[in-house]
């Protein structure tokens, strides 16, 4: 039978600005919502729907693309292989969401859409996945993680879970279909690390921890492959805030003396300075004040030899007198030192700047809970009205807002 090419539903993917990446993504979390577990599309899958190779998919693929769509299967170019096959099935009904359960896949609905303006906005499709790589194109990818990390630093998780899965799959083409030397080889593999470790972010944002560690972990591996000392501290860094996120404390303490034990590392004074304040937070919360005060104050001191006039890796933008006083007061709360604790916190928040609205909030949030437990109910007030969490998509303090707002209503 002659191949035709499916030109209504490409026609579709362009008029809702689905690239095939995006779109395989979206028919998997249609799935999920629909048949109470995550697809196996592909943007393979895709272009094949597209090419005329397939031109009826299977059921498992139809009734999801019908609801992104809101239209049958016919309406999209479809062709039926038979009478029958053109009966479609009702799709499982599922139990009616609750309140919470609706507003989280209203959330999802605005993300993914979200994630598609992103994309398109980034170009990330328009890294190739055939012919020779450059370290002209190495820095095109760099400058896309660049802003992926402006954009997280800005508003939160949100879409680039997504978004950087996508782009690490694209990646990971570029490694497998194109020529290149050894050097573009370690940058590619230090551009997966990184995504894989904004991704893991990413999931902790949506209180998704057991994909985040998944997430930290292949950050880890890329970032040994790529030989990269700074992408390796990044790793080690997020997987010891992982095993403290899960009350691992003491494997947390481990992992980040681990990290610390590297020479190039150490000489690092960005990535060793957020690793001191990191390794604070361990030890208190294993009740080792002693350790946790020289971790504090080698944390400072270690700032205290940065560059200011050499440029930061994007991811560590975040990373100034703001963050690390607020990395402190973490500390002096698990030491119970209240009082530090507070003061540490107002001073982050007075200190970091306007465009990191996600830090801002996340140490806002932190201080309008340490005013709770020192029974100051019209400061927290205060703080939580101040508080500037439009555009914010972080469910993790998005939750501990709401918290503190019940508290409050009390």
């Amino acid at each position: 039978m002659d191949r035709q090419r499916n030109v209504q539903f490409e026609a579709l993917l362009d008029q809702y600005g689905y690239t095939h990446r995006l779109l395989a993504a979206a028919v998997n979390d249609a799935a999920l919502e629909m048949f109470g577990k995550p697809g196996d599309c592909t943007d393979r899958h895709v272009r094949r729907w597209i090419s005329g190779e397939v031109r009826w998919p299977w059921t498992r693929y139809l009734l999801p693309l019908e609801q992104i769509f809101d239209r049958p299967a016919q309406a999209m170019g479809f062709i039926p292989r038979g009478k029958h096959s053109a009966n479609m099935p009702v799709p499982p009904s599922r139990p009616s969401p609750a309140p919470k359960e609706a507003s989280v896949k209203r959330r999802r609905f605005f993300t993914a859409s979200a994630a598609t303006t992103v994309s398109l906005a980034l170009g990330i499709d328009d890294t190739p996945s055939r012919g020779r790589l450059s370290m002209a194109d190495v820095e095109r990818v760099q400058a896309v993680i660049g802003r992926l990390d402006a954009h997280f630093f800005a508003i939160g998780g949100g879409p680039l879970l997504s978004i950087c899965t996508i782009y690490v799959d694209r990646l990971r083409d570029a490694l497998d279909g194109c020529a290149y030397g050894d050097r573009v080889a370690r940058a590619l593999h230090s551009s997966i690390s990184a995504l894989y470790a904004s991704a893991g972010w990413a999931a902790h944002d949506t209180d998704d921890p057991a994909h985040a560690a998944l997430l930290h972990t292949a950050s880890l591996q890329s970032a040994l492959l790529a030989g990269d000392p700074s992408a390796a501290g990044r790793a080690w860094s997020n997987l010891a805030l992982q095993a403290r996120i899960e009350g691992r404390h003491r494997e947390a303490v481990q992992i980040t003396r681990a990290a610390l034990e590297s020479r190039r590392t150490r000489q690092d004074p960005r990535i060793a300075s957020l690793l001191h304040a990191r390794l604070a937070i361990g030890q208190a919360k294993t009740s080792d004040r002693a350790g946790a005060a020289r971790s504090l104050l080698a944390a400072e001191r270690t700032y205290d030899r940065v560059n200011a006039a050499a440029p930061a890796p994007t991811w560590l933008a975040f990373l100034d007198e703001g963050e690390l006083s607020g990395l402190a007061a973490i500390a002096h709360q698990a030491m119970g030192q209240f009082d530090r604790a507070e003061a540490s916190t107002v001073q982050a928040v007075k200190l970091l700047p306007p465009s990191m609205r996600r830090s801002r909030a996340f140490y806002s949030v932190q201080l309008a809970e340490l005013q709770l437990a020192r029974g100051d109910r019209q400061r927290a007030a205060a703080t939580v009205a101040a508080l500037d969490h439009s555009s914010l998509d972080s469910r993790r303090i998005s939750d501990r807002l709401a918290i503190v707002q019940r508290t409050l209503t009390t």
